[in-house]
């Protein structure tokens, strides 16, 4: 084996040619987004294409992300990517970001998946806004190794990982120009879970969000009529009550956003609907924005696009608008 490109850039799904010489493949930058390419036999890369990119995009406004580590509470490293302004400001708003899957890895460039690479756009945006933004790569993702994919105590069984998405915010709030008591979140999916355990668990680090398709309640009846439940059944609905972030509704103190599309078939709607209705037993104002007809990856980019902005939207009302 042996590595056909080197640098800062982020290259993928290679292809072999038909002259068994040249591999096609995919490539961005921290600024540049996917463009298709060619590398020949000489390691020389080629992209195609590029005259394509509008010329009002603002590949100069792009900031380079950089990579971060630090520790969660039990001492285990936790890895990210730090998207700050080009210029210091002092006192401003912050945003963890928390991708989905949860195997999955971000990158310090534009992700090579398209449900990431409109969130990397968003970051970049938020940004431009006057936010920080840390993306998180937390405990069950990838590239860190098995343990580190393969975690004890994860989702319905402890939620672990949380404490990755804890101490990420907590790190956040000591940098300097930073803003503690502005720190926001937001994530879809996974992240969506771990975006609403942040804000029922810890109202007071994370002060506003945005949950995204998440799921919200872990806990499932697994009994079988006319069968004895497992020996273990009392802790496993135990555990998945202590993970589960409506679990957590009398802490849940922090303005949030609801995203949702109605033809979801990899998390429920009802998991949202079921947390918009036990903030309306609480009384407690919250925003809800259900997208119909579409489902968990935007069939159509448009909704992409709208979920993007009513994100942005909310971040900045909540944490830079009421200052």
């Amino acid at each position: 084996m042996e590595a056909l490109t080197s640098g800062k850039g982020i290259e993928t799904y290679p292809v072999m040619a038909g002259d068994n010489q040249t591999v096609i493949c995919l490539s961005s930058t921290a600024e540049r987004p996917l463009l298709p390419a060619l590398i020949t036999k000489d390691k020389k890369m080629e992209l195609i294409g590029e005259q394509l990119i509008p010329a009002d995009f603002p590949l100069n406004e792009m900031v380079e992300p950089k990579h971060v580590r630090f520790n969660a509470p039990d001492g285990k490293p936790v890895y990210g990517q730090l998207f700050s302004p080009k210029k210091a400001v002092q006192n401003h708003p912050a945003i963890v970001y928390v991708h989905g899957g949860p195997q999955r890895q971000m990158y310090l460039g534009w992700s090579p998946m398209d449900y990431y690479s409109i969130d990397y756009a968003l970051n970049q945006y938020l940004v431009q806004l006057g936010f920080t933004v840390l993306s998180v790569n937390y405990r069950l993702g990838l590239g860190y190794g098995y343990d580190f994919h393969k975690p004890a105590n994860a989702g319905a069984q402890g939620a672990s990982e949380y404490q990755d998405i804890k101490a990420a915010g907590e790190w956040l709030a000591k940098q300097p120009n930073i803003d503690g008591q502005r720190i926001g979140i937001y994530g879809g999916s996974y992240g969506g879970y771990l975006t609403a355990l942040a804000l029922g668990k810890d109202s007071k680090l994370f002060a506003a969000g945005v949950d995204i398709h998440g799921v919200n309640n872990r806990f499932s009846n697994s009994a079988v009529e006319g069968k004895a439940p497992a020996p273990d059944a009392d802790l496993a609905a135990k555990l998945a009550m202590q993970s589960s972030p409506v679990t957590y509704i009398n802490t849940w103190a922090s303005p949030t956003l609801i995203i949702h599309a109605d033809d979801d078939r990899n998390v429920a709607f009802s998991q949202s609907v079921d947390l918009a209705k036990r903030f309306e037993d609480k009384k407690f104002k919250f925003e809800f924005l259900v997208i119909p007809d579409d489902t968990h990856h935007w069939m159509k980019f448009s909704n992409g696009v709208k979920v993007s902005e009513a994100t942005a939207d909310f971040l900045k009302r909540k944490l830079i608008d009421k200052k």
